[in-house]
Formats: C-alpha cells, sequence, structure tokens
C-alpha cells in the first residue's frame, strides 16, 4: 500500500486557521514502513494489524546486540503472536524486516574492528534472517565512535553481499548541516557514517529525524522567546533532507518521522528560559492525561508540533499563586501562558522558577513531515512508532 492522501476542503481550512501548518496539496506516493517495539509487542501487533492495509513495511523492534556480536530477541519473534502477525503481513505484501539496534560505541568498534568477530556478527545476522525467511534486516548501530567508519562500511558491504537478494535497511541518526550545528565550523568535522559508502552497501535508508532538540543553534535563535526543546522541527527536518540529498538519491531515502513527545522541567531566570532538564518520554495517552490533570490545553507551537506548559504541584504553592498572578500579551498561546507568566515572574522578582514543558507529536505534526518527503521526492515514511500510542488520527488520513 502506499500513501495517497485526500484531505477535504474543510479539513484545508481547519488546518490552515488553526495551525502553521502549510497544506502542500496532492501527495505523490510515498511508501509506509514502521518500527514494532519490543517493549510494547502485543499493543504493536495490535496496532499494526488493524491498519496493515495501509502500511508496506514493518520494522519488528525486537533485536539487540551482546557485548561480543550475539544478538538477542527481545520480543520472541518465534511465539504464537508474531508467528500470527506475520504470516497475516505476508498475506497483505507487507515486508517484514527485523531491526537489530546497537548503541554501545566500544563494543560496536570492539566487533566490527576485527576480522573474525565481524565475520561471526554477520553469520548470526544471516541465520536469524533466513531462519524466520524475512525479507531483510534493519541495521540501527548509534552512538559509534568515528574511528569505527571505516570498519562499519565493511561491515555493511559485507553483510550485503552475504543478504543476496534481501534487502539490507541502513536506519541512521540524522545530520544537522554544519553551519547551523556550530558557530565555528571544525576544519574537519569527523562522522561516524561514510554516506558515500553506505549507498553503495544499503538498498534503503532511513534517517532518524528527531531528537533535535537544541541542535540547531540557528533556530534556536531563530524561535527564542519561548521554550523550544523540539523532537523535530520541521524547519530542521527540511535542512536534514537537504543535506541528505547530496549524498542519497532521493528513490533509496526514507524519513523516520516521531510519534512521541518529551517532558521538560524548565528553570526561568530574568530574561531568560536558562534551563531544561528531561523528565521523559511522553506518548498521547499520558500527554493528554497531565493536560487534563492541569487543566491546559495543548497548542501548536513554533516546531509544529503540539505543546503546553503548567506547574508541577510540588511547587511551593505560594509561587504557583504569584506565577499565576502575572499577565501576559492577549495573544499569548493558552499552552505557552504559564511559560509567559513564570518569565514575567523571574523578570518582576528577579528570582527563578521552574515550570514543566511538553512538546510532541500530533497526526499534524506528523503528516507536515510527510508532506516534506513528499516534496522531496523520497521513497517513503517509516513513523517510530507503531503501538497505538501514536495518535490515530493519523492513519485515518491515509488510505
Amino acid at each position: 500500500m502506499r500513501i495517497s492522501f485526500f484531505r477535504t476542503l474543510i479539513f484545508s481550512i481547519v488546518l490552515f486557521v488553526f495551525s502553521p501548518i502549510t497544506v502542500l496539496g496532492a501527495y505523490e506516493d510515498l511508501s509506509v514502513a514502521g518500527w514494532m517495539p519490543y517493549w510494547r509487542d502485543s499493543e504493536s501487533i495490535k496496532d499494526a494489524s488493524k491498519n496493515i492495509s495501509k502500511i508496506d513495511t514493518v520494522y519488528p523492534f525486537v533485536f539487540s546486540v551482546t557485548s561480543d556480536g550475539s544478538i538477542k530477541d527481545l520480543a520472541g519473534l518465534g511465539d504464537k503472536e508474531w508467528k500470527s502477525f506475520i504470516k497475516m503481513a505476508r498475506s497483505e505484501d507487507v515486508e517484514v524486516i527485523p531491526t537489530i539496534m546497537w548503541s554501545d560505541g566500544e563494543s560496536i568498534h570492539s566487533v566490527l574492528s576485527n576480522t573474525e568477530t565481524r565475520k561471526r556478527h554477520i553469520e548470526v545476522i544471516i541465520s536469524m534472517v533466513e531462519k524466520g525467511n524475512y525479507d531483510g534486516v534493519d541495521i540501527d548501530y548509534e552512538g559509534k565512535k568515528t574511528d569505527t567508519i571505516n570498519h562499519f562500511s565493511l561491515f555493511l558491504l559485507e553483510l550485503k553481499k552475504e543478504l543476496g537478494n534481501r534487502i539490507l535497511s541502513c536506519t541512521i541518526e540524522a545530520r544537522t548541516p554544519s553551519d547551523s550545528l556550530y558557530k565555528v565550523i571544525p576544519a574537519d568535522r569527523k562522522f561516524a557514517n561514510d554516506y558515500r559508502m553506505m549507498n553503495v552497501a544499503c538498498d534503503r535508508v532511513v534517517i532518524m529525524s528527531y531528537d533535535q532538540q537544541r541542535a540547531d543553534i540557528k533556530l534556536n535563535a531563530e524561535r527564542i522567546g519561548a521554550p523550544y526543546m523540539p523532537v523535530a522541527d520541521v524547519d530542521w527536518v527540511e535542512k536534514v533532507i537537504k543535506l541528505a540529498l547530496e549524498s542519497f538519491p532521493k528513490e533509496k531515502l526514507l524519513l523516520g518521522i516521531p510519534t512521541y513527545g518529551n517532558h521538560w522541567a524548565i528553570t526561568v531566570a530574568p530574561e531568560w528560559y536558562r534551563d531544561y532538564r528531561r523528565i521523559g518520554a511522553l506518548n498521547i495517552p499520558d500527554i493528554k492525561d497531565v493536560a487534563k490533570e492541569y487543566r491546559v490545553t495543548p497548542t501548536r507551537n513554533s516546531a509544529g508540533e503540539m505543546s503546553f506548559t503548567y506547574l508541577p504541584k510540588s511547587l511551593d504553592s505560594k509561587i504557583i499563586k504569584a506565577v499565576k498572578k502575572m499577565s501576559v500579551p492577549k495573544n499569548t498561546p493558552k499552552g505557552n501562558r504559564i511559560a509567559a507568566q513564570a518569565l514575567a515572574y523571574a523578570n518582576k522578582t528577579g528570582n527563578e522558577v521552574t515550570f514543566n514543558f511538553a512538546s510532541y507529536s500530533d497526526a499534524g505534526a506528523i503528516l507536515e513531515k510527510v508532506e516534506l518527503a513528499s516534496k522531496y521526492g523520497l521513497s517513503g515514511v517509516s513513523i517510530f512508532k507503531i503501538d497505538g500510542e501514536e495518535d490515530q488520527k493519523f492513519w485515518k488520513e491515509i488510505d
């Protein structure tokens, strides 16, 4: 199944009036993929099954790697529930490509830099793929050392040779353009991924265009005046796409899109939102619960995500009352009201105060990034994650 979006005139008008999202009009066909996380595998299977007619590829996000290069199934792909799902997916012509995740940079280097351990690592991967008769494998090795770059390239080339006609999918971290990442660009910026060699080895490349946070110093400056710690600002995502297209053909690229959000505690000092401390990830059900508990209405922010701010109940009641008495401009978005009041309080009293901030991807934020994938003619999109906690309105917009 390919994305074929159809939006009514009413929906377009509503989206235009009530959010900063720009409706681009007709979409080109895009493939739809998504990761199925091991920590919610039963819910993920139910969610993917319900929407299977709208999906082209599923990535069971289930395999981890031990320090010696062995792989471990964290979900039990051989269990009855998974077997039934995989059988159903195949009957719908949906690719099943398990993801192998590894984020221990030292172990990755140790295994891949040694000819024998690298060979054994490839052998266990091939054995897993052949045993399950999967369509291929998705390699998601993050946090690699820059010294590993050539060893990782060689690993991918050797793995692809052994895979033969099966698909080698390479999931990689997003790159922020140097002039948006550094005030002074290093003369020899080093990387852990060799895009040129990856383009040779990988059949497809999925860019994880999320977890941006404060990476883009230009956007940080442009968005000043309100809390800004996005999962993925649409303007940043566009920069990531343009940079990737300098190394990969558009037909090979899939855009990884987040479906989740993050929760932050922000300390406000006079004149600025000074410190951001991550509380944790947030998904739609939890987000709705928090917003309901604190009686706050989320609003679209400058990054294209939904967000809201509130004063935690653990804060001194006198400070809470004092902050809420602060006046703010009438056009302050409801979701940003507490942030504006906290800044006003800090400016007036000279005292610091901490409030909480949530920024997350709803269907509108997801679709805005799908529009970018279409605009640049990418092969498709892959959402993280399919587990019932993504905004279900997203699925209603694709057929």
